[in-house]
């Protein structure tokens, strides 16, 4: 059980040597997303030997900006693709089971404004619960009006007529991108954030490795491997043309980038522990409000984007259409003064190559593995909740391919990941974020110098070294962004606490925390366009 060790140092000169050291591993993975994550972590529990390595912070791409539900997929069940759901629902249990801290059953309720809605709508849930059978988290629920307000104490009223209950999961995503991470380090694997990938190695028109680079002293490693998965999500495309021209085969790009804008603010627009969804807005999309961490996100937008940057600014309309329809469903809409942070993230989107993806509803959100001439292994497309899965379909193709010989699936079905604890939860990820997101480790937090030193925002002193030394951080931002999550609930405040931080990790790490960097990033999680 991960459960019960103790958490692991993670000193980075420690991880450097280690990746210095000549060793011919079975699996390297770039990109240390969810994806990438989950693949490491499926090869460490079979046995494999695993390297990891990641540009950037673990989950500082497009995993640390999800809707923050674990869901089986209700809209695409209106489209009609019921594998995806399905496969999607029995993930959802498995991850809620396998991280109880950090991913719970939440309630959803969609207000009906229309006669018709409440029929039309409940029956396509109870679909939705019929498929997922034994691992459905509650039943369906028929709401009358008053029933609905009790529930969504702040819809708006006029011409409501009732609405409809169902279930689905929330989470804390880049926590959870962590705990894989860590989990995948307690069985063997290696894995080194702020290591890019420079270029791949190959011999005899194989790829065989690749060559690495630490963003902060500059130091190349060679790493070699049996088999080198590519699970960088929208940015998969630069390291198959790559790998591409180095054998003499272009490649045609495969991702389609979607851009998906999230809205922060107080939770009095919604003070509930229910969330708010409507299932077609004015122009066909999905609207959430959904409480976590103590605020409140609305979203998600899903427009088309020709690039891909790491830091993607919100589109004006994207903002004008989050706050526009809010207002249609909440008797006091919030307005862009009221915005506590806005982040944006982009979905890897698996085109056809027919298709010139102009029009993101109709692409693919399945995930897709290819194995391109030389090996390369190409993950991409998807989402968090399907993300064990696809780690799966990835060994399956290494196996397939024949770069590693075939070991049983299943082997993180009922893989508790770190920070697990024995007994029931008692705090929800809708709560504000404090110690209860630690799980069984909160105890080596509190033992650590600092505990009861509260810088805001439900960090601690305590944290922020417990961050430096077990769980990879190196940055401001790291800490800020993704190990606690309070420049995604509140940027200014955020802003306030980073030079405190940034002291604490001067003391633990001795090197550059970036506080600079990381108040000019903030003021973007601030910056309204409208």
């Amino acid at each position: 059980m991960t459960t019960a060790s103790a958490p692991l140092p993670t000193q980075r000169a420690d991880l450097l040597a280690r990746l210095a050291q000549p060793h011919h591993y079975d699996l390297a993975v770039i990109g240390g997303g969810a994806t990438g994550l989950g693949v490491a972590l499926d090869a460490a529990a079979r046995g494999f030997s695993v390297v990891l390595v990641d540009s950037h912070d673990f989950a500082k791409g497009t995993s640390s900006r999800a809707t923050k539900l674990v869901h089986g997929g209700v809209r695409y069940l209106a489209q009609g693709n019921i594998a995806l759901v399905r496969e999607a629902l029995h993930e959802r249990t498995t991850l809620l089971h396998n991280a109880p801290h950090l991913a719970q059953p939440l309630p959803f309720v969609m207000p009906s404004y229309r006669f018709w809605e409440t029929p039309f709508y409940g029956v396509g849930l109870m679909m939705y619960d019929a498929l997922a059978g034994k691992a459905g988290l509650g039943a369906t629920q028929f709401l009358g009006r008053e029933s609905t307000l009790r529930c969504l104490p702040t819809a708006r009223t006029e011409g409501l007529k009732g609405g409809v209950k169902y279930w689905d999961g929330q989470f804390d995503d880049a926590r959870l991108a962590l705990a894989l991470a860590r989990t995948a380090a307690s069985l063997g694997a290696l894995v080194v954030n702020y290591c890019s990938a420079k270029s791949l190695v190959h011999e005899a028109g194989k790829v065989v490795g690749f060559v690495c680079e630490d963003a902060d002293s500059g130091q190349q490693f060679t790493v070699r491997a049996r088999s080198v998965v590519n699970a960088t999500g929208v940015w998969v495309d630069t390291l198959r043309q790559m790998d591409g021209e180095a054998i003499g085969r272009p490649v045609k790009p495969m991702v389609a980038p979607s851009q998906g804008v999230h809205i922060v603010v107080d939770r009095e627009f919604l003070p509930s522990d229910h969330a708010l969804m409507v299932p077609k807005t004015a122009d066909g999309r999905v609207l959430f409000a959904v409480p976590w961490l103590g605020k409140l996100i609305l979203g998600t937008t899903d427009s088309p984007r020709q690039d891909v940057v790491r830091e993607p600014e919100p589109f004006r309309e994207e903002v004008r259409f989050i706050l526009e329809e809010s207002a249609r469903y909440l008797t006091r809409a919030p307005k862009a003064e009221d915005i506590r942070s806005i982040w944006v993230g982009l979905r890897p989107l698996v085109k056809p190559q027919d298709d010139d993806g102009d029009n993101t509803k109709k692409i693919s959100r399945e995930h897709t593995v290819l194995a391109s001439r030389s090996g390369l292994i190409t993950v991409t497309g998807g989402k968090w909740t399907t993300y064990r899965a696809m780690a799966e379909d990835v060994l399956q193709k290494c196996f397939a391919t024949g770069l590693l010989p075939a070991k049983p699936a299943g082997v993180t079905n009922q893989l508790p990941l770190v920070g697990t604890p024995q007994a029931p939860v008692q705090h929800h990820i809708s709560d504000a974020q404090g110690l209860h997101s630690y799980g069984s480790e909160a105890a080596a937090v509190q033992a650590i110098p600092g505990a009861q030193t509260v810088l805001g925002g439900g960090l601690t002193e305590a944290m922020v070294r417990f961050a430096a030394r077990h769980e990879y951080a190196c940055t401001v931002e790291d800490v800020l962004a993704r190990r606690s999550r309070l420049l995604f609930l509140d940027a200014r405040q955020a802003i306030q606490l980073a030079p405190a931080v940034a002291g604490i990790l001067r003391e633990e790490l001795g090197g550059d925390p970036q506080l600079e960097a990381f108040q000019a990033l903030a003021q973007q999680y601030l910056h309204v366009p409208l």
